[in-house]
């Protein structure tokens, strides 16, 4: 008989729900190392500055609301760090203060970290844009590997606020960030700007999700030249920007000039999933392309898919056609999908891009449709799924002899687009943050053994025990490697309190699993091997 061992002891899962104890409202300055705590939730009124090379750590779980009235925020200074470092089953979660079902793009400002790696505007540093201090506000400087902390495990939702054109707070905002820093595995939700824009720079992202956002995923300007893997993104195909909506959005900078360091942004394996399921969709008018590429960046793009967008990829103006001619700007081993024009360049322009795109070393190529890609379910918005099926082309035809990709930072894989056959945004993220209830989080608590497996290790009569702070839905799923579902319980208006439930699980194969309990709090994770 197969048995499932769970991997905590051999015998114990905690799960535990608890109300948060308190809420504190923070303005002003953070000028000294301080910790915010898992059992309680931050209001952030106004814009909180870390100042004084001070030390922000916020423990994994922890909620933080930014007020509307007050265009809640938190920056980042020069100097100072912050270590937001959470994990798949406590991710740190920024969010609105309003209400479930009333919260909307732009309920609070959005996370800006500010750093001391060089830009290329001539002075040096620049005040970040969004109508900061000038002074607290201040970026860039020499130190490329400069060093602002950590972020890991984090959702950043309902931010983003215009306070101006060209003057915007995005969903998470970096103003010359250093190499130093670990920016990994971050979730922005209908952000009412960019979803994530560099201000020069060099940090390196990977596992990006933008989800709804309003106006750019990814833009970069001002120099940045970071490295960029396992990047994702869905659009909502009504919503868009009056600036115009787009994929990723280069320049050098905001004049088009060749000051140096040059905007060289180095992406691989993204899947841009933009607001056309075909054809005949109605889309916002203010969609524009996949990629604009424009005012003298190098952005190189590898290994990725721009899928549903009016104009697939636009290389835009004399000097960044100079730059794909000097093989500076790279565009190789993508695909284009389902978008109504799919390679443009700028009025009266003779560059020919459909000659460059299709020469046979680039190994780029181009679908009809966005169904060519054969994804699971990349367009729904509630539970979307971009794992590729058995048969999509994405599944093959990566490729990293480029030199840009040669650094170690780089994943080395068969696939193009951010995912192959694993789903790495299992468990930490929340594509329903609309009607989430903050008041309380799912909260592992290690010293209260409250939930045990009878007997161990599990058979057919096992049972899971747990505690519930609050009377809730819970979902019991058990994934295979891949991150689907091969067996799902639901069970439904438990009150608060001590329950048991039966494990009966026969007929899955010997193998490793993920047991993931989840309800409307959050979700709780444990690995499972089944002999």
């Amino acid at each position: 008989m197969k048995k499932i061992l769970l991997l905590v002891n051999l015998a114990v899962f905690l799960f535990v729900v608890q109300i948060n104890a308190q809420t504190v409202t923070v303005s002003g300055d953070i000028s000294t190392n301080t910790t915010w705590l898992s059992n309680t939730t931050y209001l952030l009124s106004g814009f909180v500055y870390v100042t004084n090379n001070a030390e922000l750590t916020i423990q994994p779980g922890t909620i933080i609301k930014g007020d509307k009235a007050s265009k809640g925020s938190l920056i980042i200074t020069r100097g100072s760090k912050i270590f937001a470092d959470g994990t798949p089953s406590q991710p740190i979660v920024f969010t609105s203060n309003e209400p479930a079902g009333s919260r909307t793009y732009g309920d609070w400002g959005g996370l800006v970290i500010c750093g001391n790696a060089p830009i290329n505007d001539p002075a040096g540093e620049k005040v970040i844009e969004g109508g900061v201090d000038p002074v607290k506000g201040l970026y860039g400087g020499s130190n490329s590997s400069d060093n602002s902390g950590i972020l890991r495990y984090v959702r950043i939702e309902f931010p983003g606020i215009a306070f101006m054109p060209n003057n915007e707070i995005n969903g998470l905002t970096m103003g010359g960030v250093g190499s130093g820093t670990t920016i990994d595995y971050i979730q922005v939700s209908y952000s009412g700007d960019d979803s994530y824009e560099s201000f020069g720079g060099n940090v390196n992202l990977k596992h990006l999700i933008a989800y709804r956002g309003l106006d750019d995923d990814f833009d970069t300007d001002y120099g940045f030249s970071g490295r960029c893997q396992f990047l994702v993104s869905l659009r909502d195909s009504n919503v868009a920007d009056i600036s115009g909506s787009n994929g990723f959005e280069s320049d050098n900078d905001a004049t088009g000039s060749l000051n140096t360091p040059t905007t060289h942004p180095i992406y691989s394996n993204v899947t841009e999933i933009g607001p056309m399921v075909n054809a005949g969709t109605q889309i916002n008018s203010n969609f524009k392309r996949g990629a604009h590429i424009r005012r003298s960046a190098k952005t190189s793009i590898y290994n990725s898919v721009i899928a549903g967008y009016p104009t697939g990829l636009l290389v835009d103006g004399t000097n960044c056609e100079s730059n794909a001619n000097n093989d500076e700007l790279q565009f190789r081993n993508n695909v284009l999908a389902g978008c109504t024009t799919p390679l443009a360049v700028a009025s009266g322009s003779t560059f020919d891009i459909t000659t460059w795109f299709n020469m046979p070393v680039f190994a780029n190529s181009i679908l009809p449709n966005t169904s060519d890609l054969n994804l699971t379910d990349a367009y729904n918005y509630d539970s979307p799924d971009f794992i590729p099926l058995n048969n999509s082309p994405l599944l093959t035809g990566a490729d990293f002899t480029a030199n840009n990709l040669l650094d170690p930072f780089f994943e080395d894989v068969t696939y193009r687009g951010a995912f192959g056959t694993t789903d790495w945004t299992t468990s930490w993220t929340n594509f329903d943050c609309q009607n989430t209830d903050y008041t309380t989080g799912i909260k592992e608590n290690e010293a209260v053994e409250s939930a045990i497996l009878f007997p161990n290790p599990i058979d057919a009569s096992s049972q899971l025990s747990f505690e519930l702070a609050n009377a809730s839905t819970i979902d019991l799923n058990i994934l295979n490697i891949s991150g689907k579902v091969v067996s799902s319980t639901v069970y439904t208006n438990l009150s608060a309190g001590h329950h048991r439930v039966l494990i009966t699980e026969k007929s899955i194969a010997a193998g490793i699993y993920t047991l993931q309990i989840k309800s409307a709090f959050g979700t709780s994770v444990r690995k499972l091997i089944v002999r």
